[in-house]
């Protein structure tokens, strides 16, 4: 049995902040998921699991409205519903399925804390979790700023507003984490962190906008994410190529953004 399940769309840069750190701390995390078009034709349970006809029928007591980021009605069990509250993926499970975990950093620190071994996930002391604890809280401000830039893209309804805001914020977070870095490897401690799995995770988020460089041409705007960052911010961009060359980070997140730039041309994020 594993220590941990995830449900979840998939691909999913967000989700592999916890198979990464389940490597490093060789934890046993089972995932299911699928493309995120065919998520609205699954189960949302612990035992998730594509639909079925009696599923499907009307009246199915698992039918409800959809909400973040999904149209129509999605099939979710109250299970579901009073182990993640706000219903939205990725989900985590304890393995008896009782208790759900949200929130893409909440997981990773769950499998941090699951850790078989000493590498020092979480940090050394108290003052160097909490440090992590920092960098973990403010990707969740870049990852608010950067999810509205890639929705409008997706949606084709860039404006010059949230592409000023978007900017703004890669500015401020990138320059916070090359100042971090000046004269380390990693972000806190000598060894990789939740810090570095987690700044790690968001950039190859972000750079999911490669996929949609033609909505930004068409509205006159220039790429966010591109090879200008590694002349503004060289020691975040060396630290990014580092940690996705890593052989904890290589099987999921350092393939996914080798794809997305080998796929830069190939059409839209919806796609």
């Amino acid at each position: 049995m594993a220590d941990l399940r995830l449900f979840s769309y998939m691909p999913n840069p967000r989700v592999y902040k916890a198979t990464v750190t389940a490597r490093l701390c060789d934890v046993d995390v089972e995932i299911r998921g699928a493309k995120p078009r065919e998520l609205a034709d699954w189960l949302w349970d612990f035992d998730a699991r594509p639909l079925t006809e009696e599923d499907k029928a009307p009246g199915s007591p698992t039918l409800r409205e959809a909400r973040m980021g999904f149209a129509g009605a999605l099939h979710k069990t109250d299970a579901f519903l009073d182990a993640h509250p706000f219903g939205t993926v990725p989900a985590a499970f304890s393995p008896d399925g009782a208790l759900g975990i949200f929130e893409s950093n909440s997981i990773a620190r769950a499998v941090a804390r699951l850790s078989k071994n000493d590498h020092p996930i979480y940090g050394r002391d108290p003052y160097e979790a909490s440090r992590i604890d920092s960098f973990l809280d403010v990707s969740l401000v870049f990852a608010r700023d950067t999810q509205k830039y890639l929705l409008a893209l997706i949606a084709k309804s860039i404006s010059q507003d949230i592409h000023a805001a978007t900017a703004k914020a890669v500015d401020t977070h990138m320059g916070g984490i090359e100042k971090a870095l000046a004269g380390r490897t990693c972000l806190v401690g000598e060894a990789l962190s939740l810090a570095d799995i987690c700044f790690a995770a968001e950039m190859v988020e972000f750079a999911l906008s490669h996929y949609n460089r033609a909505v930004l041409e068409d509205a006159g705007l220039m790429p966010l994410f591109d090879e200008n960052l590694k002349d503004r911010f060289p020691a975040a961009m060396a630290h990014l190529d580092r940690c996705l060359g890593h052989e904890a980070f290589v099987p999921d997140l350092g393939a996914h953004y080798v794809q997305i730039l080998e796929h830069a041309d190939a059409g839209s994020l919806s796609a």
